[in-house]
């Protein structure tokens, strides 16, 4: 699964859709980041009527970008430590980029993660966020571009399943993976009602 040869990186209209639907849509594409990135391979969605998301209390000065332009980076610091990195959709939803399969750039994300395993660079907001160099700084950044963007990629074999580490809303199976990835977070549950797979973005 690469990005296709000579593609224009996505733009704003193709985020300007529900969450659920632009997650499942990313998976296999590459994001683009100040010269590092790789596949995407993991995603979860959020929505404004979604008692998990950060949006759903209305806009703050915290998740502004959410209520912004889709396509744009909505950034946040997770229990203090680690910074996240998410692409805005519809109005008040947002896609966290979960997981990467590092493609380009992977001298800097080693340097920067402190390690030369493939499966532990982008395996997990945190740690993606940290091989990327994201910081507060880059909160409502375009996604538009090769330096900073998505370029399109090849049909891929989704799965879909319950989000990680949220304790409302647990039942939307709103968190997608790539099939077989080495690269994903966490193994998705088994169970029929959880995990199903999907052909095409």
């Amino acid at each position: 699964m690469i990005a296709m040869i000579g593609a224009a990186p996505l733009q704003e209209r193709w985020f300007a859709r529900p969450a659920p639907q632009v997650a499942r849509a990313l998976i296999g594409t590459t994001l683009t980041w100040h010269g590092c990135g790789g596949m995407v391979v993991e995603t979860e969605a959020y929505t404004l009527d979604d008692p998990a998301s950060h949006s759903h209390g209305g806009p703050t000065a915290r998740n502004a970008a959410m209520f912004g332009p889709p396509g744009r980076a909505y950034v946040y610091r997770s229990y203090g430590i680690h910074l996240c990195l998410n692409v805005t959709c519809g109005h008040g939803q947002a896609v966290l980029i979960r997981a990467l399969a590092p493609g380009h750039g992977l001298a800097t994300m080693t340097t920067r993660r402190g390690t030369d395993r493939a499966r532990l660079i982008a395996s997990g907001p945190g740690r993606l966020g940290q091989a990327l160099g994201v910081t507060l700084a880059d909160n409502h950044c375009r996604f538009d571009s090769t330096e900073t963007g998505f370029l399109p990629g090849a049909p891929a074999s989704i799965l879909t399943g319950p989000r990680i580490g949220i304790t409302r809303a647990k039942d939307r199976p709103w968190r997608f993976g790539l099939a077989g990835s080495p690269h994903l977070s966490r193994a998705f549950p088994a169970a029929p009602s959880f995990c199903r797979k999907y052909s095409g973005g």
